[in-house]
């Protein structure tokens, strides 16, 4: 089997999940590294044995890279992931795919201009719970799914906020709960749930006076086939709890995945404690069937390193659409879904009403979308 050589774009602290995926991967080789700071790029090369290039097109033509994968900051996703398109190389983009849908966008639009495979990591979809939840709506045993929601209940500390300068700014992070943290499972609810058509909301900074960016919001959701949904972020319940995602379907039954619970992850910095499992069946006959899928999905991770095993997973997807010349699990219009509804939440805010989709980027505003003076 050909190695697709990859470079890993940012040396961000997830990005050390990306470059072992790369290294281990029996498909891949890990070619070479760009960082906004060369001397950055530089350490970590050297961690991985690999070259550091400071102009990513240069990188991707003289290393041969056909697989690029962006894990810095996500208001520059687009600064690192179009140039290496326009030299030809397939992009894998950590979540969110940007932090605006103009850039969601350009990134879009440059990838089919250039003919390549524009990507969105979501390795949640990965989880065996999450696979059930999809197979029994697919499957039509809850029927028509009428009621979805979406909860991230967690936690974020000043210590966290000081780790890097970008976090916790408009300008370098692009948002708080919504942007880094709740991506996951609005992702998952719209996944399960279909296309948004309207969607009122409201977002708030509650208790962390030294950040800019919101640490919690609410959502009121209509998709487009009759189906209500409700979004609840919040980075403001000290110690973490949990995030979940629940669809009920019209025939009473109700299907639900706890994602994420106890100390919420935090890539590079730690661990994922708890299994994701599903937390509530009510499929008719199938009741029985949670207290074993817990014990089958706690015994799996233990065997498995967690932090490491779902983001290669979806690695791996990338890898096979390059060479199988198809769509990866996940394309770039996937994860401009999930932009489209934070910022359909920082703008029904601004504009004081509800909003209709689809959205379209915003030009001549300097608001980001509401979020820059968007505060009650």
């Amino acid at each position: 089997m050909d190695k697709v050589r990859s470079a890993i774009l940012g040396c961000s602290k997830v990005a050390h999940t990306y470059a072992k995926a790369l290294t281990t991967l029996e498909g891949a080789e890990l070619a070479a590294v760009w960082n906004r700071t060369e001397t950055k790029a530089r350490e970590f090369a050297g961690q991985y044995g690999v070259r550091a290039y400071a102009d990513i097109e240069t990188m991707v033509r003289r290393e041969g890279i056909r697989m690029a994968v962006v894990c810095n900051a996500h208001p520059f996703h687009a600064e690192a992931a179009l140039p290496a398109i326009r030299a030809g190389a397939h992009v894998l983009v950590e979540k969110p795919l940007a932090a605006t849908l103009a850039d969601c966008d350009a990134m879009i639009s440059a990838a089919k201009a250039a003919g390549v495979l524009l990507g969105s990591i979501a390795q949640r979809r990965w989880y065996a719970p999450v696979q059930r939840v999809r197979r029994a709506i697919d499957e039509g045993r809850i029927g028509r799914p009428i009621l979805g929601i979406a909860q991230l209940l967690g936690w974020r500390s000043e210590a966290y906020y000081r780790t890097d300068a970008w976090r916790g700014t408009w300008e370098q992070e692009g948002g708080g709960v919504l942007v880094n943290q709740a991506p996951h499972q609005i992702d998952l609810l719209q996944w399960f749930m279909g296309p948004v058509e309207e969607l009122a909301g409201s977002w708030a900074n509650l208790n962390h006076p030294t950040i800019e960016v919101e640490d919690t919001a609410v959502a009121a959701l209509r998709f487009r086939g009759g189906a209500l949904g409700c979004i609840v972020a919040s980075n403001s319940q000290n110690p973490a709890l949990f995030g979940k995602v629940w669809v009920h379907g019209q025939n009473g039954a109700t299907v639900g995945v706890q994602t994420d619970g106890g100390a919420m992850f935090i890539a590079g910095m730690t661990t994922i404690t708890e299994p994701p499992v599903n937390d509530h069946w009510t499929v008719p006959g199938e009741e029985h069937l949670l207290d074993q899928w817990r014990k089958e999905d706690a015994d799996f991770f233990r065997r498995i390193p967690a932090t490491e095993y779902y983001h290669r997973l979806q690695v791996e997807d990338f890898l096979q659409a390059i060479r199988e010349g198809r769509p990866p699990a996940v394309a770039g219009e996937e994860g401009r879904k999930t932009v489209e509804i934070f910022t359909a939440i920082y703008r029904a805010q601004r504009d004081g009403k509800s909003i209709r989709f689809p959205l379209a980027s915003e030009t001549g505003r300097a608001d980001l979308d509401g979020r820059r003076g968007g505060t009650d």
